[in-house]
């Protein structure tokens, strides 16, 4: 009978969409040997981190959930159009959104561990 309470109270509490937001945002903004291109200009992890968040501001209430983030911040410029990019060092490069799916992805997952390219 006093079992349940301390299983309960032993559950890592979930992440609320804020965190999840902010954790996927660090992540992009520690990656290492890494340049964001935005409209064709490449920029920091940190530059961009700051960017995103920028954007996640100035999107208020549209932004709801980390999907949500993704979806209307981290995928693409508004001025262009055009989907942000993550040049890495061998020069590889791959959508800035799919890492962005894959830390929340992970993130939800329980492995929060920060996603390898």
């Amino acid at each position: 009978m006093f079992l349940i309470p301390l299983l309960v109270m032993e559950q890592p509490a979930k992440p609320t969409e804020i965190q999840k937001i902010e954790a996927i945002i660090h992540d992009l903004g520690n990656l290492k040997d890494a340049e964001f291109i935005r409209n064709g200009a490449s920029y920091t992890a940190a530059e961009a981190a700051a960017h995103l968040r920028r954007k996640w501001k100035n999107a208020g209430n549209a932004v709801k959930s980390a999907p949500d983030f993704i979806r209307l911040c981290g995928t693409d410029s508004s001025m262009s159009g055009k989907p942000y990019l993550i040049r890495f060092k061998d020069g590889h490069e791959i959508k800035a959104s799919d890492l962005l799916w894959t830390a929340l992805k992970k993130l939800e997952s329980g492995n929060e561990k920060s996603p390898k390219p």
